[in-house]
């Protein structure tokens, strides 16, 4: 008999001498496994230790068994316990223990022979450390250990970690007494998480948690031991969690940072409940119980809980933790558990009232499976199938009833390729593998995997294919760019055609689908697509020509391209009829466009020559004025052609800031002296141009100066003086008089009046209110290779709290737009950002693209008008189904806001907005089916093309649920365009069927705003 006498002291301690570790263990029932957990305690190399075995009610052996060991050696002492409970049973070894340091260990559990003497160095090393742990290991009743993992992180963020699981096993932890003592022990409302709930409020005191990086404790499972606690431990987990995010009175000097409970980044205490009820709703499963008890405990909690994605990993390492089973053999393992999880994720769909949300899971739970499994050999889950494939070597694949999913690795040689992720219809072909090594690897990759025996038949393919594009594409092969396109497509064509026919499989099934969707669309669209109007074609057309002739002909390709007929204009004509001299006589008109103004000018003057360079403008002038009798309308270019004599009045109004530089303007206002008679006029109405002046409002115009530059040089021509000013927020208005030499000149009069009249969207969008912190001309040279793409939903005040950050104040909008106007920002639509992604082209000035998702109707009627005004375009994606209805998605939340009508897309279209897909329902594109899916994009595709009479290039999934099957049917379908919600700026890294978008939060300020922009200049 070991009875010792008293224990040495230790020196080196973190909290001074230590006598004695107390273990304290409590027992109930525990005959079977108690005398292995004491034998490892007499094994242990440290001998200091006192094990306090609270007996608590047994009717077994327990008692005679601990006796017997107090026997042999007197550090194991036998005290009684009430019966009430495992946490009271620790409770009541606390009470006793002698020890300076703590372990807890239950009475089916053990330790390594130097478990205590690694911890207490571990403790000696960290003099602040308020706890020390290790890793443990379960073990199964037939003898399988769990898989090791680190438990690193927990000591990296000890509070956070706790409020979400408990991560560590009780007997891994040793502790300072005064450190539990200052807690009061363990929670005896609890009757199971105990020990969970006291690392938490350890944690939320502070200080450190040192990490011992190996496994010295092992604790035991039991056949079925889950089933029996459910209820119980369902219900103490979520009070723990909850303690956990909020305040718990019972921690006294919680640290501060703690104290209003966990914030973990998108996290809440509902999303760890219900990750903690499925963990063990799976465990349940795989154990064979009905999971009755976990699917009433996750009945109330959100629906569906969390995302997917982390739904299907709970489902995934719970898996792995039933089976004992490390997550690489899982696939392999299907069938042991797969029918049993598949069950679950049914169940839940319908305790949800949603098959698409449980479907979207099952699909996220099949993916980990298999992309973290061996696929050497077909694994045929519940929705999809896992194969590994040489693509040459390869048949067709025909995937079994009710897969609609391919999970494909490539292989070939030495190498391994990409896995990837395929919706399918049908049987995939070998020439659609091939196009996916062609796809993923490039031409060389693909040329290098052809058998010696191929090369002939590419050979030949490639030359006659080669020689057929050439013919087709004529002068343009001979570019560069041209010539490596051709190539590239000829060699492509020839492996392909040396594969075999395109035709049957999934193809098929496609194009058949094709079909029948756009019979249905034909037969239900009557919207007609309205013209677009040519805003800014003229311009585009025109700056393609050198000579001046040439370029103002273009501009006047169309009718009014000024927009004379606008109240704006007209307003201005008015004022300058008001500044007219009395009775001129012989009167010049240059630049009279059309001959609104001459029309009106003609009653008021003698003799009137309207005079333009474009020969369009001329014609219609004279068409226009032919019954005015005093009016004469010419060809003449101001600049290179001689000038009348003797006029009285010259009317000279927005054309002058298309001279060539302040010298050619000079000369033309000594043109204008001499033409002029003593006391005749010059009228000239021009705008204030930013290019001139960036600190006021003015027209964002690439002209190099406006009316301030036009006037001083006016007025400083010899024998010019300003006589009479009117002045606007936006144009001036000056008349000049020519004086004799030695006549001194009288001060100008000078007033200044609003802009009345409306300015309609043509004016408006070239116009910086409040000035310019930068122009677009002067920010045209710049050059990247991102472009932002900002992503909003709705524009509107009113809405439920929950959709607040989804929706922008219509002043703050307007703010916004402005901002970026200021700026130098132009807006790009998808199309034109696709078109610089896939050529690798740099962007050219401060683009942007502006997105908004839904097609809601406060689009069309407040985010549209203040888009025009500032010049901007959007791309909106529409849910094509329910256009013309209301939100359905947001009924949850008690509301439904109006969505636009098909009339309305097309008319915005003809406005100058883009539209692209929503997909049609608005239902998670990742919790369709194959079929499902492709009919949306199709018919979404589809019903845009006849309301816009050009068919989409672009989709953005709802609720930005998208993935590689989702990117892969749309471009079988024909989008070339994506976007997804990850933050960032779509860049030449990005998938053009994937891009970055910055959402605008309805909470955002101002500064918020502009930083989220600034930080891609």
């Amino acid at each position: 008999m070991n009875k010792g006498t008293s224990q040495p002291n230790v020196e080196g301690s973190p909290h001074g001498a230590v006598e004695r570790v107390s273990v304290i263990i409590p027992a109930f029932n525990a005959e079977a496994t108690l005398a292995e957990t004491l034998d490892s305690l007499l094994a242990q190399t440290y001998p200091h230790w006192e094990a306090l075995v609270v007996n608590d009610g047994s009717t077994d052996r327990t008692a005679a068994i601990v006796a017997a060991y107090a026997e042999r050696d007197e550090r194991i002492v036998l005290l009684a316990g009430a019966g009430e409970g495992v946490s009271a049973a620790r409770n009541r070894g606390i009470a006793a223990a002698q020890g300076r340091l703590f372990l807890f260990l239950d009475a089916d559990d053990w330790i390594e022979p130097h478990h205590l003497e690694t911890m207490i160095a571990a403790l000696t090393a960290h003099p602040d450390a308020v706890a020390a742990y290790c890793r443990a290991r379960s073990v199964s009743p037939q003898g399988r250990l769990s898989a090791d993992k680190s438990l690193a992180p927990v000591a990296a963020r000890p509070f956070e970690m706790f409020s979400r699981s408990c991560h560590i096993a009780i007997h891994a932890v040793l502790l300072p007494r005064d450190v539990v003592l200052g807690l009061g022990g363990f929670d005896t409302s609890l009757r199971t998480c105990e020990d969970w709930d006291l690392w938490q409020r350890i944690a939320r005191r502070g200080g450190r948690w040192v990490y011992v990086d190996e496994v010295l404790s092992y604790y035991r499972l039991r056949e079925n031991s889950l089933s029996r606690n459910i209820p119980q431990l369902l219900e103490d987990a979520e009070t723990v969690i909850r303690r956990g995010f909020g305040r718990d009175e019972r921690v006294p000097h919680a640290a501060a940072e703690h104290l209003e409970g966990a914030r973990p980044a998108d996290l809440t205490a509902d999303l760890v409940v219900a990750e903690v009820g499925l963990w063990y709703a799976t465990l349940d499963r795989l154990e064979g119980g009905n999971g009755e008890a976990m699917l009433s405990f996750l009945a109330r909690q959100p629906q569906p809980p969390a995302p997917a994605s982390i739904l299907a990993e709970t489902l995934f390492y719970a898996t792995a933790e039933a089976l004992q089973a490390a997550p690489e053999t899982l696939a392999a393992r299907w069938p042991d558990f797969g029918p049993a999880l598949t069950r679950l994720i049914a169940d839940l769909g319908a305790l949800w009232d949603d098959p698409v949300a449980a479907r979207r899971l099952q699909y996220r739970l099949e993916k980990l499976i298999l992309e973290r499994g061996d696929c050497s050999e077909p694994r045929t889950l519940a929705l999809t199938m896992g194969l590994t494939l040489d693509p040459l070597d390869s048949r067709a694949v025909t995937l079994p009833a009710g897969i609609d999913r391919l999970y494909l690795r490539l292989v070939q040689g030495h190498w391994r390729g990409l896995d990837l992720e395929l919706g399918v219809l049908g049987t995939v072909t070998r020439r659609q593998i091939l196009q996916l090594l062609l796809e993923c690897y490039g031409m060389k990759s693909a040329l290098k995997a052809m058998p010696a025996g191929a090369w002939p038949v590419l050979i030949a393919r490639f030359s006659l294919h080669a020689a057929r594009a050439a013919i087709r594409g004529g002068r343009r092969t001979l570019r560069r760019s041209g010539l490596r396109a051709l190539l590239l497509g000829a060699g492509r064509d020839a492996i392909l055609g040396w594969v075999g026919s395109a035709n049957g499989g999934h193809a098929a099934a496609l194009e058949e689908l094709r079909r029948e969707v756009e019979a249905r669309a034909a037969a239900a669209a009557d919207i007609r697509p309205q013209d677009k109007p040519t805003h800014g074609a003229q311009w585009a057309r025109a700056r393609r020509h050198g000579d001046r002739q040439t370029f103002w002909d273009d501009i006047f390709r169309d009718v009014d391209p000024w927009n004379y007929a606008s109240p704006y204009e007209q307003e201005k004509y008015d004022r300058q009829l008001d500044l007219l001299p009395e009775a001129p006589g012989l009167v010049l008109e240059l630049a009279c466009a059309e001959g609104r103004f001459t029309e009106r000018l003609a009653p008021r003057v003698g003799q009137l020559i309207a005079t333009d360079i474009a020969s369009k403008a001329v014609e219609r002038a004279r068409a226009r004025c032919s019954a005015l009798g005093n009016v004469e309308v010419r060809q003449l270019d101001l600049i290179a052609d001689p000038l009348p004599e003797g006029l009285d009045l010259i009317v000279c109004s927005e054309v002058l800031y298309f001279l060539k530089g302040t010298d050619q303007l000079a000369e033309v206002a000594a043109r204008f002296a001499a033409a002029l008679k003593p006391g005749g006029r010059i009228l000239a109405a021009h705008a204030f141009v930013l290019q001139e002046d960036k600190t006021r409002t003015g027209f964002d115009w690439p002209n190099p100066f406006g009316v301030e530059t036009i006037a001083q040089v006016i007025g400083a021509t010899p024998g010019l003086v300003l006589e009479r000013s009117l002045a606007t927020e936006l144009y001036r208005i000056d008349r000049f008089m020519r004086i004799e030499p030695g006549v001194e000149p009288l001060a100008p009069v000078r007033e200044t009046l609003p802009i009345a009249a409306a300015i309609g969207p043509e004016i408006a969008r070239q116009i910086v209110w409040g000035g310019a912190v930068a122009t677009r001309t002067e920010v045209r040279d710049e050059r990247r290779n991102h472009v932002p793409v900002l992503m909003y939903h709705r524009i509107a005040e009113e809405g439920p709290d929950e959709l607040a950050p989804y929706r922008v104040a219509p002043g703050l909008f307007r703010e916004q737009m402005a901002w970026l106007r200021r700026h130098g920002y132009h807006a790009l639509n998808a199309g034109e950002v696709g078109w610089f992604l896939r050529s690798r082209s740099a962007f050219a000035g401060r683009p942007v693209l502006l997105s908004f998702d839904d097609g809601y109707q406060d689009f069309a009627d407040v985010a549209w008008p203040v888009l025009r005004e500032h010049d901007f375009t959007a791309e909106v994606f529409v849910v094509t189904d329910l256009v013309g209805r209301t939100s359905e998605w947001d009924k949850e939340l008690r509301a439904a806001f109006p969505l636009m009508d098909a009339e309305t897309i097309a008319r915005l279209h003809a406005e100058g907005a883009h539209f692209g897909s929503h997909l049609a329902s608005h239902r998670a594109a990742d919790g369709l089916s194959t079929r499902e899916l492709a009919a949306e994009l199709l018919r979404s595709r589809s019903m845009l093309w006849r309301w816009l009479g050009t068919p989409p290039q672009s989709i953005a999934a709802p609720f930005g649920l998208s993935d590689e099957r989702l990117r892969r049917l749309a471009a079988e379908c024909g989008y070339t365009v994506g976007f997804g919600t990850h933050p960032g700026a779509a860049s030449f890294s990005s998938h053009l069927l994937e891009l970055p978008r910055i959402e605008v939060r309805g909470e955002w300020t101002m500064k918020e705003f502009a930083a989220a922009l600034e930080i891609h200049l």
